[in-house]
């Protein structure tokens, strides 16, 4: 497993932290009881609660892709939540009612990124085993 074949990894969660720093942004000043996207209501103490967990995954993202072969646990733990959060958002605009489906376009969004993780994990050469069991450094 050479360098350059966890590249398109390492750019494809970059860009994710792009994506999540657009996110943490919308909900930090954008989505919220009263602002500009009000659908669903969510109280401006929650938007910002949840923008800054956004925020905080965008720069765990960003430092990993430098160095996505030692982080490779970090992808893992971003599939599996982007996932999570992927159910979660289908299974509630499915069946809750008047559940709002206005953001629909981040579970594609997220869904995308999560394909894009597993097929370029696997193309360069990562094991499930190297996605979710951190590698025990001895010291």
């Amino acid at each position: 497993m050479n360098k350059e074949s966890l590249k398109p990894l390492s750019i494809t969660f970059a860009l994710s932290a792009v994506w999540d720093i657009i996110a943490g942004f919308l909900y930090i000043f954008y989505i919220g009881t009263g602002r500009k996207i009000n659908n669903p209501p969510i109280d401006p103490f929650f938007a910002i609660f949840l923008g800054s967990f956004f925020l905080c995954f965008a720069f765990i993202q960003f430092m990993s892709a430098f160095n996505i072969r030692r982080y490779t646990f970090n992808v893992g733990c971003l599939i599996l939540g982007r996932a999570f959060y992927v159910i979660q958002l289908y299974t509630f605009m499915g069946f809750v009612n008047n559940f709002p489906s206005t953001f629909w376009f981040t579970g594609i969004i997220d869904s995308v990124f999560i394909l894009l993780y597993i097929v370029f994990a696997v193309k360069g050469g990562l094991s499930a085993k190297d996605l979710f069991f951190p590698k025990r450094v001895h010291t």
